[in-house]
């Protein structure tokens, strides 16, 4: 009997422990999906707001949360302009003032004054009306006119500072009243992948807004008669009218100005980087144009047939084509055929790597060349002179 009552005992022990067991486990699962719970309060916990006033999410979506680009439109929307051009042009022919031509046309041809009319974005950089654009958005125009939000009618614009090279513009409007503005971020910082919000007014339709990311860094590409250098690119859309506008960060910070599009493609947008603009900006707005260090001669780069012709037994270097009567470089000595092989020591590989080089330095800085003349090396030091205006 006590053996029996001993089994018994041993059947009750191993059943609580399997059920201890199974408590166990239980409330295990119910930790663990407690627990799988708990990012989700994260998420709304991380909503956080950063320096720059934006909201952003440091759990799973680090910069980024559902409202995060809405309030940074809402923020930085009103500093964002649409710009307005004008110009009349003259449409000539010698038959359409031929009293013979008339008498059989009468003037059913009205060949006068025509007007052509431009569009395209800016944003404000200073709340007493600095407005930074392209220079292809004002280029030629005889008047310009600015459309500030919450203002009822557009302000006459003057040109502060424009620069070609650069595709950069300044202008001014008197608001009589501190007006929005945006922050200049830092585009060396920026990374590819990063989001990207442009604002603007592509054919005509005002306060656009396209998100994308920034595809990729320093590309150059050619546009009609421009060469541009060190672009960022973004697949956020941008079309006709874009240009001039914003492209900002999550923190509503500008890290370039929207410029070109690749019209063969989708998704394939242009814009200057922060880091161009904020080194000329103060010529822009003081000087009305960009001061640039300058040798004065035209540049080409040495094929294999020239540099055997003048018996240079490389093919780095670059070689001057023109010299520039009375510019820092004729007065330097400088001739027609050298090759410029060196600044200051360091190498050059072709014409770019040379006007590269040259723009680092200071107006009036000198400079020392090597340059390869008729089969001899000379050493050539010239002061730096200010590039004329274009």
């Amino acid at each position: 009997m006590w053996q029996r009552q001993g089994q018994v005992k041993s059947l009750l022990l191993a059943f609580l422990l399997v059920f201890l067991a199974g408590v166990a486990v239980t409330v295990g699962f119910f930790h663990i999906n407690h627990a799988s719970a708990e990012p989700q309060s994260v998420y709304e916990n991380a909503l956080q707001t950063d320096e720059g006033g934006a909201t952003v999410n440091t759990a799973f979506l680090p910069g980024l949360n559902p409202s995060t680009i809405a309030d940074i439109v809402e923020k930085s929307g009103p500093a964002v302009v649409r710009i307005d051009t004008f110009s009349k042009t003259q449409v000539s022919n010698p038959f359409f003032n031929d009293p013979f031509f008339r008498q059989f046309f009468g003037d059913q041809f009205d060949f006068g004054p025509q007007e052509r009319r431009g569009l395209g974005s800016g944003f404000i950089i200073s709340a007493d009306g600095y407005i930074l654009t392209n220079q292809h958005v004002i280029s030629g125009a005889q008047q310009v006119k600015v459309t500030v939000v919450n203002y009822d009618k557009p302000f006459d614009a003057r040109v502060v500072g424009a620069d070609s090279a650069l595709d950069l513009a300044v202008l001014k409007i008197d608001a009589g009243q501190p007006l929005p503005y945006l922050k200049l971020g830092d585009a060396e910082k920026v990374r590819v992948g990063e989001w990207a919000i442009a604002i603007g007014n592509p054919s005509g339709l005002d306060h656009t807004v396209t998100v994308g990311v920034i595809s990729a860094k320093g590309r150059p590409i050619d546009v009609q008669d421009r060469h541009y250098e060190n672009l960022l690119q973004t697949d956020a859309s941008i079309n006709p009218g874009n240009s001039g506008g914003p492209l900002l960060n999550l923190r509503g910070e500008v890290i370039g100005i929207n410029t070109a599009v690749n019209a063969a493609a989708q998704g394939i947008g242009f814009a200057i980087p922060s880091s161009t603009v904020q080194p000329v900006l103060n010529d822009l707005m003081t000087k009305g144009k960009i001061s640039r260090p300058w040798l004065g001669v035209y540049l080409g780069n040495l094929t294999p047939d020239v540099a055997d012709i003048l018996g240079y037994q490389s093919s780095e270097g670059a070689i001057i084509s023109e010299v520039v009567a009375g510019a820092p470089a004729a007065r330097a000595g400088l001739q027609k055929y050298d090759i410029i092989v060196k600044v200051n020591g360091q190498n050059i590989k072709d014409a770019n790597d040379l006007v590269n080089r040259i723009q680092g330095f200071k107006i009036g800085e000198q400079v020392e060349l090597e340059v390869f003349r008729r089969g001899e090396t000379l050493n050539v030091n010239v002061v730096l002179g200010e590039k004329p205006a274009d």
